[in-house]
Order: C-alpha cells, then sequence, then structure tokens
C-alpha cells in the first residue's frame, strides 16, 4: 500500500477549495482520510445548497460516515483548508474524528477562538499545513467579491 504524506491530503483537500472558488462560495475544501485512503470529499456548498450548515467539514463528515456506515470516525482525519468553525468543531466532537488538519486559521470565526475545547478529547489537531496556499485562495475570494 502506497504512503501518502500530509502535504498530499491537503493538497487534495485545496483543489476542492478551487472547486469552490469556481462555484463562487467561499473557498473552503476537505478530504476526509481513514487508513491511508481518502474516504470523502467536500467543499462548501451554502450558496448552492441555499443551507449554512453546508460547510465542507460538515459534508466531509456525512460522507464518511455513509461510507463507512458508521457516526463515529475514531480512525479518521480531516483535512480542512480553514480552521473550523464552532458548529463543525461540534460536528467533529460528536463524530470523534481521530484527528484535524487545518490550513488557515480563522482569527475571526474559528473555533480557537471562541473555546479551544470544542473538540473531543481525543481529537489529535494540527495547523497551518499548507497555510499560504489556503490563505492566497481565501484573499483573492474576497478581493474578487468586493470588486
Amino acid at each position: 500500500m502506497e504512503l501518502y504524506t500530509p502535504e498530499y491530503f491537503m493538497n487534495e483537500a485545496l483543489k476542492q477549495a478551487k472547486t469552490a472558488f469556481e462555484e463562487g462560495e467561499i473557498p473552503v475544501g476537505a478530504v476526509m482520510v481513514c487508513r491511508n485512503r481518502v474516504i470523502a470529499r467536500a467543499y462548501n456548498q451554502t450558496e448552492k445548497l441555499t443551507d449554512v450548515t453546508a460547510h465542507a467539514e460538515i459534508l466531509a463528515i456525512t460522507s464518511a460516515s455513509d461510507s463507512l456506515g458508521a457516526k463515529y470516525l475514531t480512525e479518521c482525519e480531516l483535512y480542512v483548508t480553514l480552521e473550523p468553525c464552532v458548529m463543525c468543531a461540534g460536528a467533529s466532537f460528536w463524530a470523534q474524528l481521530g484527528g484535524i488538519h487545518f490550513a488557515a486559521s480563522d482569527p475571526k470565526r474559528g473555533y480557537g477562538r471562541m473555546n479551544e475545547n470544542l473538540l473531543h478529547p481525543k481529537t489529535k489537531v494540527s495547523r497551518g499545513l499548507m497555510e499560504t496556499e489556503a490563505k492566497e485562495l481565501l484573499d483573492a475570494f474576497f478581493r474578487k467579491l468586493r470588486k
């Protein structure tokens, strides 16, 4: 079995974020990885689905649960291009994710600003992987939106 790197998985999440960008959504992408295999891919679709809960993380958790036929995702790791909001952190808590890796911090709406203890106690967190690429995509989106 080929072993993939965290950079590989975050790059896959960035591809999802680019799809969101192209569709006029806030460019946040996510992939769920279980046993070194991507089992779910998602991007923000709040505009497309007219659903404020259609964040990349929520859609990835739902898809991964469907894929595994399980509500608890203890062996799964979420790679996401932006720090999860409080809602997504709560969903990851209930799914009992094994890990969350996010690229860019979200100083305005990230869960860490509100409460670092929103994640499940066993969920491992890493920050900043490919942060520059994720931030550039977000900045480009908001520059375009303001024009």
